[in-house]
């Protein structure tokens, strides 16, 4: 099933997992240090609990608007926190969550070695890879894993922040090699 296909078909506590898990794993481009900041936020998607969701939105933001990182890649993660909806909603998390998913892939396409296109990140979110490479290839995979995971409750959302942290010390990995060859 393509990512859109199951965007498309999630429930609440799946965007809202979907949409963070992206969040979490672009954060260290923003705050390097800033693992635990998303915490609280994790933890409402498990309770399923809205205000509290819309609660730990708000602190992560305050705590986020201190990091002093500037750059294309850091805006974006700002972005991408700055449109988490503060209510519980399901059009306004898959609104979220598909932003989330569009700008997760084109950070990593960044980090690519060949020029990643809006065309191509729209042919992989649509089920055709053909031509990602493999930071690209490997964020999509994990944007389907979280949502297929999600879906079986409880213990895939385990999985989803699993992911999460994979994915952040791969592209941890990456910015810091391309800083030390640049």
């Amino acid at each position: 099933m393509s990512l859109l296909e199951l965007i498309d078909r999630a429930d609440e506590r799946s965007l809202a997992a979907a949409g963070l898990a992206c969040l979490d794993r672009c954060l260290p481009l923003l705050a390097p240090d800033g693992g635990d900041v998303l915490r609280p936020v994790w933890a409402a998607v498990a309770r399923g609990d809205g205000e509290a969701w819309g609660e730990a939105v708000a602190k992560a933001r305050v705590e986020l608007d201190g990091v002093d990182a500037g750059g294309v890649a850091a805006g974006l993660v700002r972005e991408m926190l700055g449109a988490a909806p503060a209510e519980w909603v399901e059009e306004s998390l898959r609104v979220w969550a598909a932003g989330c998913s569009v700008s997760a892939l084109a950070l990593h396409g960044r980090y690519e070695a060949a020029e990643v296109t809006d065309e191509l990140i729209g042919r992989c979110r649509a089920g055709d890879a053909a031509g990602a490479g493999p930071l690209l290839a490997g964020e999509l995979r994990r944007q389907q894993a979280v949502l297929e995971s999600v879906a079986h409750g409880p213990t895939g959302l385990r999985r989803a922040r699993e992911l999460s942290t994979e994915g952040g010390r791969v592209l941890r990995a990456v910015v810091s090699r391309r800083a030390r060859t640049a």
